[in-house]
Order: C-alpha cells, then structure tokens, then sequence
C-alpha cells in the first residue's frame, strides 16, 4: 500500500541550521524539499569527489577486474584521492594505447600485402634520382607505362594491380599513388607488441590499486551522504535570524518527530499536503509482496503518491506471464540451477539481496509449473514420442491458448477498472467503470468471434449497449454531455476508446505467440539432433546444435519477459486502464 505522507515544516535559529540538519539526519523520516536551490562551492568540491571516484570504479569494471583476485595483501589507502587520480591517469595512458594499436592493427592489415620494406630508404634512393612509388592500376592498363620505367606488380585486388613504379625521373603517372607508411611492416608490429606489453602492465598496475575497492565504495556512500546534507542545509528557507527545512514524512511518523522537535526547541508545523504538491510515494507491503519491488526498481518506476499501488496483482500476473512465455520446465530447472549458484556465490556479499533471489526462485517455479502442465521440458514433441502426456493436454491447443490469453487480458484488465469503481464509490463515477468492464468483456467475445471463429453470444449485443451508455453518461466530466460535445465527436472519442479497449484484449495473445516460438525451435533444435544418427561425430555436433539452439532460448527467455510480461503489466493494466502514469518521486528521507 501506499503510505499517507504529512507536510512537515521544521523552523530553528540559522545558527543551529547545521546542528539541526544533523539531527534530522539522525532521526531519518524527513524527505526533504528545498526551498532554494542547492547550489554552493561546498557542493561542486564535493560532486567532483565523487565524479572522481565513481570513475575510478568504472575503471575497475571497464579493465575486467570486477570479481578478480589479486594475491594482494589487504592495506589501507592512505590517500584516496591520489589512488583515483592515479587509477584514472593510468586508464587514460591505456586508451590512448588501445586506440593507437587499433590503428597499427589496421595499417598492418593495409600493408601486409605490399609486404615488408623500409619507407626511409625509399625516400633516400630519391636523392640519387631513383624514384620508386606505389600506385594502383588497373589491370587492363598496366602495360601502359612509358618505355623506361619499371612496373612490378606486387599483388592483384580487386580488378586492380598494386604495383611499384621505379623511374629516374619523378614524372606523373594517371593512377591512384598510394602514399608510403610511415614505418616499415616490422616496425609496426613491434610497435604493436611493445604498447601490449605496456597495456598489460597498466593493467597489472590498476590491479594493484583494487585492492581499495571497498574503501572507493565507502567513499562513495560517504560523498553522496555529505553532498545529501550539504543540499538540504543550503536549500533551507531563511527569514532573518530564522531558518527553516520543509519536506513530507510518513504519517505514521508525525508524532516521532513532534516529540524529536519539542525536546530539541525546534518550531514545527504538521499538515496535509495540497493537491497541487508533488508527494514522495512511499510503498509498504508484506515481504512475500514486496518481492516484486525489484522490478520496479530496475525499470525505475513507481506510481504517484495518490495513484494506485498494484504490487501484489502485478506481482501475480507477472509470475503467470513468466511461466507461459518461458512454457518449458527445463528451462526452468536451468535458470533454477543458476538462482542456486547466484546465491552461494553472491549473497552472503550483498546484503539485502534476499528478495530478489526469492523472486526468481517463485518466477522459475512458475516456469517450471507451467512445463509440466503442457509437458514441455526442453521440447515438447521427444515426449509426446516417448508417450509420455502433459497434465493439460488442453493447453498445446492454439484455439484453447489464445482462448485464454484473451480471457486472461479481459481479466487483468477487469480487475484494473473494478479497483478504479471501488476508489470512486459512492459518486456515480464509479459506473463507468463497470461500463468499461462490460465492454472488456464484449472485446473479448468479438476477439473470439474474429479471430478463433467462435460464436458471438446472444446477449452481447445488450452487454454492449449497456457498457457503451455507462461510459458516454457518467464519465467525468459529464456536462449534459450529448448536448455539449456533440454526438458526432463523441462517436469518434468513444470509437477510438473502444478500438483501444478492444487491442488491449488482443494483445495479450502475445503470450501464446512468444511461448510457441519458444517450443517451436526447442522442438526443431531436438530433431535436428535425432537427425544426426548415432557415432562420435554425431554425438559431437548434437551436443553443439543442443547447446546453440536450447541455449538460444534461455538467452531469449529473459529479454522476451521484459519486452512483453513487463509491457502488458507497466503499459496496458497500469497505464491504460488503472490510469497509473509510473511519473512517482520516491519517497528518500535524509538519514544517516
């Protein structure tokens, strides 16, 4: 649930403006709202600490040596500031070197085929009045050149010869001259081998400095704490000799804080907040709920403070939607196995990390469910072969599939709309809602009707006209609408509403169509495999074929849940239907 917030306003002597951020801090409710900019020297030093270091750990990641041990023994850094300088010092020099061996390579690439010569010499032998050049003839041409000038041709590409031209004059010849390296072949490849001797010893160089890792991490929550309070205590309203912080706390918290005030001597002001101020959310739910907050933290969303939260029906569907787009219990036990691995390895070293674990382990369960409900497990067709039966046969029918997606869709979205009547009852709003819902529903048959060819039941028509008349006469705002608007730009407006409606339903067949992609190349990958008969060769490229086409599903899987299990959730149940716009400011106290 969303928790209530309280308008706090917090007055103090400008002297004690420092102190009183400190103890604010400590206290850790308040989220803050400037009321001038936070600006200052104080602060620029400050972010330009951090831009240092958070460049240096960048460099840790960009060199490969995130998760490396180094035989190193443990010291502390003395000096961050001169361990990030130098960490980024050495990155620099290492760039230019990459960027400056990425052009010898292909110069080397360039040249190979002229082979290998010294391009100083070339240009002495001038001095003597011998000119060698390099051009590019066409081949029909080359036996063109004037008597006394020797053309040898060094190799052919192209349609073109690419010859050296020796000549006691410098006369001009009409062909592509092609201007000589600046160094020789071999030159070059030393080159390449010396600045890949000095790469690697920058590397081992900045190995070195990971071994402050932790201590860069540290500095880093420091800096951003300190730039947090030096914002806060700059941003403060001021009158006189009186300063004071303004920001929103949860109501549960008012009286904490009004008893922190009183024994501090603080002045203080509790309200609500107005319906024009931009509230911070704050979003309190069961631990088996809020699992799902990961989500919402990676797509960085979150509703507003007086939207709807829909973790736990988001939560529900999205399990479901990762179960029949992933449809195989094979993958499943794969990506199991990898949450086990992940959190043996990782957890114990990032606290906190305890629901995002238990989400997938829900997430593969559900894929794994859903596999054997359809008797998919890395294919469904080498079982069907080996007589083995799903739990629901049913469920591999496209008809009875789509036939569900649909149901699903209306479903989800049923549900969005009866929450929004709910939150509008008793006003007669709330009807339109149930409008909506009728023409879900009617958007479900029709879909049927069109799509799988069944039949358009008796009292849809009458669903219809119902639907259609809550929505036109009780949504808001609804000033003798019919007279004010216009019949016939209504009929558009609602045309266009109900064709979305209609989509929305539609669309959730994208979960059929993804999961049978899915079991069509698991399917094809297997009798690919069964193709190849028996013998060590066989056996050699069916375990290749498996591992490139089943791996290809597991790779896909995850992209195909972000793409559509999040979309169906973020877009059509939460924008579309439970009007949640995703544009929150979450609610982040000042705290130690």
């Amino acid at each position: 649930m969303i928790v209530p917030m309280k308008k706090v306003a917090i007055i103090m002597q400008a002297k004690d403006s420092a102190l009183a951020i400190r103890e604010l801090r400590k206290i850790g409710v308040l989220h803050v709202q400037h009321q001038n900019p936070p600006q200052g020297r104080d602060i620029n030093s400050l972010q330009e600490d951090l831009s240092l270091v958070n460049n240096a750990l960048d460099i840790f990641s960009f060199a490969g040596l995130l998760g490396k041990e180094f035989a190193l023994e443990k010291t502390s850094c003395h000096d961050w500031k001169f361990a990030a300088k130098h960490a980024v010092d050495l990155w620099k020099r290492y760039d230019q070197l990459e960027l400056y061996s990425k052009s010898i390579i292909n110069s080397i690439n360039e040249w190979e085929g002229w082979g290998d010569f010294e391009p100083i010499k070339i240009q002495e032998l001038a001095s003597k009045s011998i000119f060698v050049r390099l051009y590019q003839v066409p081949l029909k041409q080359i036996n063109e050149f004037p008597e006394g000038v020797v053309v040898e041709k060094i190799f052919t590409k192209a349609g073109l010869a690419h010859c050296v031209v020796i000549s006691r004059q410098k006369s001009e010849f009409p062909y592509k001259e092609i201007p000589l390296p600046r160094q020789s072949l071999s030159a070059m490849r030393n080159r390449l081998i010396k600045d890949k001797k000095e790469m690697d010893l920058i590397k081992d160089e900045i190995g070195k400095l990971y071994e402050f890792f932790d201590e860069f991490i540290a500095e880093k929550e420091k800096l951003l704490k300190e730039i947090e309070f030096q914002q806060a205590l700059s941003g403060m309203g001021k009158e006189g000799s009186l300063a004071f912080v303004t920001g929103y706390i949860p109501d549960d918290q008012a009286e904490v804080l009004l008893k922190e005030a009183k024994s501090r001597q603080w002045g203080i002001v509790i309200g609500e907040p107005s319906g024009e101020e931009e509230v911070p959310t704050l979003i309190r739910n069961p631990k088996w709920v809020s699992i799902i907050a990961p989500v919402f933290k990676m797509l960085e969303i979150i509703p507003g403070y007086r939207e709807l939260d829909v973790s736990l029906l988001f939560l529900i569907f999205f399990s479901l939607f990762f179960g029949i787009l992933i449809g195989d219990a094979g993958y499943g036990a794969i990506y199991l196995l990898i949450t086990v691995w992940a959190q043996r390895k990782f957890a114990q070293k990032h606290a906190g990390t305890g629901r995002y674990f238990f989400l997938f382990y829900v997430l593969n369960f559900c894929a794994i469910i859903w596999g054997l409900l359809t008797g998919t497990f890395f294919g469904q067709e080498w079982l069907a072969a080996k007589g083995i039966k799903p739990v629901l046969p049913a469920l591999n029918e496209p008809k009875v599939m789509q036939t569900f997606c649909f149901f699903l869709g209306a479903l989800q979205l049923t549900i969005a709309h009866f929450w929004r009547a709910l939150v509008k009852f008793p006003g007669s709003a709330f009807l339109a809602d149930i409008g909506w819902i009728a023409i879900l529903w009617i958007s479900y048959f029709l879909a049927g009707t069109l799509i799988l060819g069944n039949t358009f039941p008796d009292f849809g028509l009458a669903l219809a006209l119902f639907g259609i008349a809550l929505v036109l006469f009780f949504t808001e705002p609804r000033k003798n609408i019919l007279s004010s608007l216009g019949a016939s730009f209504i009929s558009i407006t609602f045309g266009l509403s109900f064709m979305s409606a209609f989509t929305d339903v539609v669309s959730y067949v994208r979960l059929f169509a993804v999961g049978l992609a899915g079991v069509a190349i698991a399917n094809t990958t297997n009798t690919m495999i069964s193709g190849l008969g028996t013998g060590c060769v066989a056996i050699f490229f069916g375990i290749l074929i498996g591992l490139i086409g089943h791996g290809l599903n597991i790779v896909l899987g995850p992209i195909a849940i972000l793409v559509h299990g999040v979309r169906l959730n973020v877009l059509e149940f939460g924008l579309n239907h439970t009007g949640i716009t995703w544009s929150g400011l979450a609610y982040r106290p000042l705290k130690e």
